[in-house]
């Protein structure tokens, strides 16, 4: 194990960003595909099952590293797992840009996804534990602000490099490269979890991170802490079993947080609006998509500034609600023979606002704060592990979704799982202002 850099910086929120570049990697990586998928079809001369391969092979990946972050992370370190994401995001870049055939590219995509699984795995988990309690809603939707910057950087890319005709799409999957060397090295100047630090019962090194974390304030008030919660954490054998409701929780929360649709728009928003949304043209579409993630980035800063103000349970109910409205008012706009393309988009706005205000932040926020520090990992794990196959689902059943029941009726169908999921979300545990070890005696009690 390597041993603990000197971080002079007091600024959590330096450290935070700089885990947070993890994010900005996943939403660009995750959204690139959307504009480069006209091009790329036209290259392999591709099937409408191929493309739906082209657009999910990131997911599986996805879903396999989110399997193996859990267990990684509580032998290796947070951060040595962050590393690991940010050497794959850096191969899949590369090499997603220069494939001969079709296989090469959905192996460099999958070695992407198995980045992307450790960092969504890993990344709200390492916010969660560096951050103090009452900024750390806030800290940890700052990986949602990268996500959503990340989503709208390949919005952008994608409409740039549309103008460059048939090489557009090695392009837009190349331009990734830059970041993800840039992640890479900028994790050997942020500390491991301190709380990771002290179950490995390696004192002084956590004590190193305390300091650079918040400077000397409170550092042995919160070490005491932290080690009288871990000495009380019983063996982790049988933890399914005492922590199955927070598990179930997580669990559901993660689940519902994609199967209310929101990467059907954000993975094939194109394709969309140019086969039914009655967009016009490719630029129009492409045009679209910007709009769609500008609203994505700007409504995720309003959450940014909001998470630790409102309650965590009143702000995921009210964003599933607004986005069941705005599904509705879709589904309405798509029942024409001839959609009104403003209308379209304009009601797609409304629901990624909706999503990027309240459901895209707060499922992680929530997964990642509900967990003792012993299994957070392994916990955190299962939850994202459910939540990337509940996006393979979504994103690998659209296309024949909306050739079996139309447009209108697939986010009619979208719009009754948000309805579901505000009845649950309502009922949630409050977490919002107490610390990781409130939390955790909370499921004690």
């Amino acid at each position: 194990m390597s041993s603990q850099p000197a971080v002079r910086s007091g600024s959590i929120y330096r450290i935070a960003l700089t885990g947070a570049i993890s994010g900005l990697l996943f939403g660009f990586d995750t959204a690139v595909i959307n504009g480069a998928l006209l091009s790329l079809r036209s290259h392999f001369a591709l099937s409408e099952l191929q493309v739906e391969f082209a657009a999910s092979s990131l997911l599986y990946g996805c879903f396999f590293g989110a399997i193996a972050a859990g267990a990684l992370s509580d032998r290796y370190g947070r951060r040595s797992v962050l590393r690991l994401s940010a050497l794959l995001f850096l191969v899949s870049a590369i090499f997603a840009a220069i494939p001969n055939t079709f296989a090469e590219f959905l192996i460099a995509r999958l070695a992407g996804g198995i980045g992307i699984g450790f960092a969504s795995t890993i990344a709200p988990l390492y916010l969660a534990e560096v951050s103090p309690k009452e900024k750390r809603g806030s800290i940890i939707t700052l990986n949602q602000t990268a996500i959503v910057t990340g989503i709208l950087l390949a919005y952008c890319t994608n409409w740039a490099f549309s103008f460059t005709g048939a090489p557009a799409w090695r392009w837009m999957f190349g331009s990734a490269g830059l970041p993800a060397l840039g992640f890479l090295i900028c994790l050997y100047f942020v500390p491991e979890s301190p709380r990771w630090l002290i179950q490995q019962n390696r004192i002084a090194e956590a004590d190193a991170a305390f300091c650079a974390i918040a400077g000397e304030a409170r550092r042995t008030e919160q070490l005491e802490e932290i080690r009288e919660a871990i000495a009380q954490e019983t063996p982790a054998p049988g933890w399914l079993r005492r922590l199955r409701r927070p598990l179930l929780l997580a669990v559901a929360i993660a689940a519902l947080q994609q199967m209310t649709g929101i990467n059907t728009v954000l993975y094939y928003g194109s394709m969309l609006f140019v086969a039914h949304g009655n967009s016009g043209s490719d630029q129009a579409a492409f045009g679209a998509n910007v709009l769609i993630g500008l609203t994505n980035f700007v409504f995720t800063l309003v959450a940014l500034n909001i998470m630790d103000r409102i309650g965590r349970r009143t702000l995921l109910t009210g964003s599933a609600a607004v986005m069941l409205f705005a599904l509705l008012v879709l589904a309405f706009a798509f029942h024409s023979a001839h959609p009104v393309f403003p209308l379209v988009v304009g009601s797609t706005m409304l629901y990624v606002a909706a999503f990027a205000t309240g459901l895209g932040p707060g499922a992680w926020v929530y997964m990642a704060e509900i967990f003792p520090t012993n299994v957070r990992g392994r916990a955190m794990s299962i939850a994202t592990a459910v939540l990337w196959a509940s996006c393979i689902l979504v994103s690998n059943s659209f296309l024949s979704l909306v050739r079996a029941l139309g447009p209108a009726g697939t986010f009619a169908m979208y719009a009754g799982i948000c309805a579901i999921a505000a009845v649950f979300f309502s009922r949630l545990p409050e977490t919002r202002r107490k610390s990781l070890e409130e939390i955790e005696q909370f499921w004690k009690s």
